[in-house]
């Protein structure tokens, strides 16, 4: 088996990808579609795919249902909670409110993603959560592209976002990891496997968040990884009005000179 070319898709899932999806992000289907025949085209040379897929409970702390103001309603999505709201009783947590605000004074002390609401997204189980059909079929034909050519080859999925107290953009750590909990903590066999490729191309949704976090994560974890990765830039997308978010990552990504492509424009 070769080792040269690894895939990792972040979140490409039916409510980032589909616009019918619960958080939908604009553009994502063309993402997709582009990543879709990226795969198609170099199937001989792509020697692993790994996939992210994020996974939620309903009472998430960033979901609505999490909260509700002094007259019990839950806050809109989009809506930014600060420790600063809580602590004077704008916000008020449904569950666990001691934790929940060490979570929001850790958050703000890190200094990279204020809290936000989502909408309910990704639910466990749920058809939301579910890999983008357009992307599951180009997965399968890769496979089977393989299998002609007597190469077993199969795809690896990752859940996150699975412990509801904390967010987890990032597919190798969770924004703040619970210690205790050792699916927010740092995923070191996933960055150690990666590493055995030559090259790791990245795609996924959002751009501006999970995307983003996956990659700041690779290069404070795995600088020898870093190097390796190449962005396939034509195939993500932010959330609207939130790409700043992400941009001090990016920048920091072309300063250690990690390359950014077109995904039509390369081939393996």
């Amino acid at each position: 088996m070769k080792n040269k070319n690894a895939l990792l898709i972040i979140d490409a899932q039916y409510d980032f990808c589909n616009p019918a999806g619960a958080l939908y992000v604009q553009d994502a289907e063309h993402d997709i579609k582009r990543l879709s025949n990226f795969i198609i085209q170099n199937a001989n040379q792509l020697d692993h795919i790994c996939l992210t897929l994020d996974n939620h409970p309903v009472n998430d702390i960033s979901h609505p249902s999490f909260w509700k103001d002094a007259t019990g309603k839950e806050p809109n999505p989009f809506t930014q909670i600060t420790l600063a709201e809580v602590e004077k009783g704008k916000w008020i947590p449904n569950f666990y409110p001691t934790e929940t605000k060490e979570y929001l004074k850790n958050l703000e002390e890190q200094g990279e993603f204020p809290h936000f609401i989502w909408t309910h997204h990704c639910l466990i189980g749920s058809k939301g959560a579910a890999l983008d059909e357009t992307l599951s079929n180009a997965l399968q034909n890769w496979i089977k592209i393989n299998k002609e050519n007597n190469q077993y080859k199969q795809y690896q999925a990752v859940t996150k976002g699975t412990y509801p107290l904390t967010e987890h953009f990032g597919i190798f750590e969770a924004q703040i990891p619970v210690k205790d909990k050792s699916e927010t903590q740092l995923n070191q066999s996933l960055l150690d496997s990666l590493n055995e490729y030559e090259n790791l191309y990245l795609a996924g949704q959002a751009k501006s968040h999970c995307v983003a976090t996956s990659l700041k994560q690779i290069m404070d974890y795995a600088p020898k990884l870093a190097k390796k990765v190449i962005i396939l830039e034509d195939c993500m997308s932010d959330i609207p009005n939130m790409g700043h978010l992400g941009q001090p990552i990016y920048r920091r990504a072309k300063e250690l000179g990690i390359r950014f492509v077109k995904s039509n424009q390369i081939t393996l």
